[in-house]
């Protein structure tokens, strides 16, 4: 089936987006909110040491993907493995979130260790995730479809996290027994993540055939092929002048996403003193307003374009970050995080779907292969940069003001990007988006 035909039956997308819906815990309650602001608080030696020690597992994480991810995407492409490897990070990454409920305080390198397997398996997963877009839908939807998988992602995460609230860690008597001694309760909220993923991320693998299926090739055979079909595939991209421009733009830009995901949770702990409990509702309210922004803003993007929806995305989240670091009260980070919820998931479904526009026919695994690769090459900066400006100035507010500048520059190397180009150097014959 190729990309421009319409799907035959809607439970592919659906199938599709419900993996959104799974995966959407993962991030939300172990990356961002609950399980990094147990670790900085409950694990590590202090809050600063944790900030700058999660920050180096999530740059242990960035440059194992960026490294692995553009080979396994051409061998799933090159062999037919698309689908067993989704099912094996899949897989991986449940078994690793279940290893989270163990350590304890004190345990740094057994929860750092786990974590960064869980990580490392939950973005190889994307990878070959992402690859289905073009698949299940049309040109002429693929910025709402892509836009329905990050806003029921959000909704994943919405749910997930008010479940975690009310049954592990606000609950007077936690759920099935749990005490709150050693952090029990809060450690468990991983094994809620881990059975969320199992049983959410099931209807892609029953409902979503892969479009182009190849048999399975000898493994050696597999690989070989794999190099031959990269170094293919990056002549291509310097063919494809818009996808390498847009590449380079998102290596920059999805830095500052990184970065927030990873200490959105540790800031509001750390700097503006929010218990674990607020950081919950904290983060229940910014996966509400992300919900909306990635399902409206989906429309727009089909509408528009995706560059310039990113564009728009782009602004906003610089001034939502200049409120964040000059914010004195909770009241005005809540209005900061706000504003970045509206705009954060409908930049990524953008940059999914954009990235969909500009891809050949039987291009979709590789070319995504080195779309994880721009996401993942240099996203350890941010991280990396936060937790020493952290420690340097004993402050969160001057690592955190470095994330304005990622989105900056990001945009304006967007700026060099000619959609209309793009689309037509794909070969596809749906007209550009209007403007």
């Amino acid at each position: 089936m190729k990309p421009s035909s319409p799907p035959r039956s809607r439970k592919p997308v659906w199938g599709w987006a419900l993996y959104d819906f799974a995966n959407s815990s993962f991030t939300t309650l172990v990356v961002t909110f609950i399980y990094s602001a147990y670790f900085v608080q409950g694990i590590a030696p202090t809050e600063n040491i944790g900030t700058a020690q999660w920050s180096t597992a999530i740059l242990i994480t960035a440059l194992f993907v960026a490294l692995t991810s553009p080979i396994l995407g051409a061998i799933a492409d090159s062999g037919g493995y698309r689908k067993r490897l989704l099912a094996i990070a899949t897989t991986l990454t449940i078994l690793a979130t279940t290893a989270l409920f163990f350590p304890q305080e004190g345990q740094v390198v057994f929860a750092l260790t786990v974590f960064v397997v869980a990580n490392i398996s939950f973005e190889m997963a994307n990878v070959f995730y992402n690859a289905y877009l073009p698949d299940i839908t049309s040109q002429a939807t693929i910025g709402r479809v892509s836009g329905y998988g990050w806003a029921l992602g959000y909704v994943g995460g919405i749910v997930c996290l008010f479940v975690a609230l009310v049954g592990f860690v606000q609950a007077d008597v936690p759920w099935f027994g749990l005490s709150k001694d050693g952090g029990e309760s809060v450690r468990a909220t991983n094994l809620l993540v881990a059975a969320w993923f199992t049983i959410f991320a099931l209807p892609l693998f029953l409902w979503v055939p892969d479009a182009k299926p190849a048999p399975l090739g000898r493994v050696g055979d597999v690989v070989k092929g794999a190099f031959s079909q990269l170094n293919t595939t990056f002549h291509e991209l310097r063919r494809f002048r818009q996808v390498f421009r847009m590449l380079l733009a998102r290596l920059v830009y999805n830095d500052g996403l990184v970065t927030i995901f990873a200490f959105g949770g540790i800031y509001a702990v750390g700097t503006f003193g929010f218990t674990l409990a607020e950081v919950i509702w904290f983060g229940i309210a910014l996966n509400c307003a992300a919900a909306v922004g990635a399902f409206g803003l989906g429309f727009v993007d089909d509408w528009i374009g995706g560059k310039k929806t990113i564009l728009i995305t782009l602004v906003g989240l610089t001034i939502a970050t200049g409120i964040a670091v000059f914010a004195q009260t909770k009241v005005a980070l809540w209005v900061a995080g706000m504003l970045l919820g509206l705009l954060v998931g409908p930049n990524q479904s953008a940059s999914r779907s954009l990235i969909g526009r500009f891809i050949p026919d039987d291009k979709e695994t590789e070319f995504y292969g080195f779309f994880a690769f721009s996401g993942k090459a240099t996203s350890f900066l941010g991280p990396l940069l936060l937790g020493r400006l952290t420690l340097a100035f004993d402050s969160q507010r001057y690592g955190v003001a470095v994330v304005a500048l990622f989105f900056i520059v990001g945009g304006l190397l967007l700026l060099r990007v000619d959609e209309s180009e793009g689309i037509q150097a794909s070969g596809r014959l749906e007209s550009p988006p209007n403007g």
